[in-house]
C-alpha cells in the first residue's frame, strides 16, 4: 500500500511543480511588464495574489484564518512576519494578505529560470554575507515604503532543515527594518504549512492550512537597542502558539 501512496504523492508534488512552472511561463510577458515601473507594482500584486490563491486551490489547500486579532489597514504600511515551514508559505502569505508586500529573500532565488528574475524585479533581494547589500535592503525597503507598499520577511531565514524544529531562531532584520522605518510588525503564525507540504518529498496531503495574525507590535518611537526585546516577543508569540496547537492534536 505505501508504494502506492508514494506514487500518488510523487504525481500531486508533480501537479505543484508543474503549476508553479507553467503559470509562470504562461504569464511571463505580463509580469515583465508589470514589474517594469514601480508605479505598477500594486497591478503586478494583484496578479500575484490570484497565484497565490490558485496554486492552493488546485493543490487542495484551503486557506483559513482561525483569528485575527488585530484588523490590518488597507492604506497603511506593514512588516509582515511569519514562521518559514515549506516552500508554500509564500503562495499563502500571497494569498491572505491583501495589502501589497514586497518579500525580502535571499539572492540565490534569481538563479531559478523565470521565476527567479520575476522575484528579482519585485522584490528586495539581499546577500547576507555581504555587508553592502544588506545596507542596500534598508535603502530599497524605505523607497518601497514612500511608495506605499509592505515589507515581508520571514525571521527565521531558511526553512528549517531539521522536521523536529518547531521554530529556528529568529534573524535580526526584519526587526532592524520595522524599528529602522517604524514600521508596525504583523505576527502571523501558520500551523500545518510544514505538515502538508514539507521538503520530505514523499509526504503532505490536500487540506486546511489554518492561519492566525497575532495583535500587531507598534515599533514607532523604538530604537535599535528594542529590536532584541521585540524580537523575543515576537519569537515567544508563534512559538507558545505551535506548541499549544501540537498539544491539542
Amino acid at each position: 500500500m505505501k508504494i502506492f501512496k508514494n506514487i500518488a504523492i510523487l504525481i500531486w508534488r508533480l501537479w505543484f511543480y508543474g503549476w508553479v512552472i507553467g503559470t509562470v511561463i504562461v504569464v511571463f510577458p505580463i509580469l515583465l511588464i508589470a514589474t517594469s515601473k514601480e508605479s505598477w507594482y500594486p497591478f503586478f500584486y494583484k496578479i500575484a495574489h490570484a497565484w497565490g490563491k490558485t496554486l492552493l486551490f488546485v493543490m487542495g489547500f484551503k486557506a483559513k484564518i482561525v483569528s485575527e486579532e488585530q484588523k490590518i489597514d488597507r492604506e497603511k504600511s506593514y512588516m509582515f512576519t511569519a514562521n518559514h515551514t515549506s516552500m508554500i508559505d509564500v503562495m499563502l502569505m500571497l494569498a491572505i494578505v491583501k495589502n501589497p508586500l514586497v518579500f525580502v529573500g535571499k539572492a540565490e532565488v534569481r538563479r531559478i529560470p523565470f521565476l527567479g528574475l520575476i522575484f528579482k524585479r519585485s522584490s528586495i533581494m539581499v546577500n547576507r554575507s555581504d555587508a553592502g547589500s544588506r545596507k542596500a535592503v534598508y535603502r530599497e525597503a524605505q523607497r518601497k515604503i514612500n511608495n506605499g507598499l509592505s515589507i515581508c520577511i520571514f525571521p527565521e531565514g531558511l526553512v528549517p532543515s531539521d522536521e523536529s524544529v518547531v521554530l529556528s531562531e529568529f534573524k535580526n532584520g526584519a526587526f532592524s527594518l520595522a524599528i529602522d522605518h517604524q514600521l508596525p510588525i504583523v505576527p502571523i503564525t501558520f500551523y500545518d504549512c510544514k505538515k502538508r507540504f514539507s521538503y520530505t518529498f514523499f509526504s503532505g496531503s490536500p487540506g486546511d492550512l489554518r492561519v492566525k495574525f497575532h495583535k500587531h507590535i507598534i515599533t514607532k518611537g523604538l530604537e535599535m537597542k528594542d529590536k532584541n526585546a521585540i524580537k523575543k516577543q515576537m519569537f515567544d508569540t508563534i512559538h507558545t502558539e505551535l506548541l499549544n496547537d501540537a498539544k491539542n492534536q
